[in-house]
């Protein structure tokens, strides 16, 4: 089997090298319209242009944050937005070290002959798309995929088809200069599922993606993994750290190649001191890592800035200092140094 060797093929790798740096993380900032409305819409903020755009400087604009990332995934809206002063986002997080990025899928469709699972659309127009994203400084792309756990979930054909997606979006990003990341979104938060039930489908999933990435001849040192952490369900026995951290670490050691740089996890629906304690324990843990393991967050970063904010100019300072407390608190968990809040 032969990867990637295209003209991207050395830019690659050191851009993937470079998101993965330790002590640094991505910031999640790609939220659609409708996502960032729904978030909008939790402090009764009206989902508009200009509040998205404000939303989004609150963050990317706040003082000694980005010293914490190396790179920030953008909606398409994002991508060509400007800051209140007329400057590109782009460039705001060029000059400041950071490598922008986006979101390249379009979102999910029912995958008929499956009990409710999907798979993700937007491969149509994909390679023109990242052309047009790599001409204005983008240099990575996240395709995400989302499985179930249930009875029967996730079925071996939504696995199959969204282990293949995956890798299609992932080689067209590569053909196109855009580091992919791979989003393998295991649906963990929800549900009474305990650890063990999550660690196996985890390993089955990624199994079959890397499976998917050398049938595609993807460059895995050029690409990233963001995947669910292995935790329980909500409506199961509660896991500490250092059992998310051992259970989590098992299932990449088993599944994810060494050629893969950088690891860096979603959030998903958890909350932002738990997450920032499980990675901490990961990177506390003894054993094999050949990876970075850090963050690539939304929620996990930006919640509780935004429930300060509310969509008030008086409150920006407020919620700057909450955003940039997060940074921290998750730059020190990819070190294993992270104390928690309490201390």
């Amino acid at each position: 089997m032969s990867c990637y060797k295209g003209k991207y093929h050395d830019e690659l790798i050191a851009n993937a090298a470079f998101l993965a740096t330790p002590g640094k993380g991505i910031l999640a900032a790609d939220e659609s319209t409708m996502t960032v409305g729904k978030r909008l819409a939790s402090v009764n903020v009206e989902n508009t242009e200009p509040n998205r755009q404000a939303l989004r400087e609150l963050y990317l604009c706040c003082p000694g944050a980005l010293q914490y990332l190396s790179g920030t995934i953008l909606y398409d809206e994002g991508v060509f937005q400007k800051t209140a002063d007329g400057k590109p986002f782009v460039e705001v997080l060029k000059e400041a070290g950071v490598l922008p990025g986006v979101k390249s899928d379009k979102g999910y469709v029912e995958l008929y002959g499956t009990n409710g699972e999907t798979t993700t659309t937007g491969l149509d127009g994909l390679a023109q798309r990242c052309q047009k994203y790599y001409e204005v400084g983008v240099r990575f792309a996240k395709w995400r995929g989302v499985f179930n756990i249930g009875p029967n979930e996730p079925s071996p054909l939504a696995i199959h088809e969204n282990a293949n997606t995956l890798a299609r979006s992932a080689i067209i990003c590569q053909e196109n200069g855009l580091v992919p990341v791979v989003e393998a979104d295991i649906q963990v938060v929800e549900g009474a599922h305990d650890i063990d039930m999550c660690a196996d489908v985890t390993e089955r999933v990624l199994a079959a993606v890397y499976k998917a990435l050398n049938d595609h001849h993807v460059l895995l040192e050029g690409s990233l993994l963001k995947p669910n952490m292995v935790i329980p369900g909500k409506k199961a026995k509660k896991a500490s750290p250092e059992l998310v951290a051992e259970y989590t670490v098992r299932a990449l050691q088993r599944t994810v190649p060494p050629a893969v740089p950088g690891v860096m996890f979603l959030s998903g629906g958890m909350s932002e001191e738990e997450a920032s304690l499980y990675l901490n324990a990961m990177n506390k843990l003894e054993g094999k890592k050949p990876w970075t393991l850090s963050f690539s967050f939304g929620r996990g970063l930006q919640h509780g800035a935004l429930m300060i904010w509310k969509g008030k100019k008086e409150n920006v300072e407020e919620a700057r200092a909450c955003f940039l407390k997060r940074c921290k608190a998750n730059s020190e968990a990819t070190l294993g140094t992270y104390k928690g809040e309490s201390a």
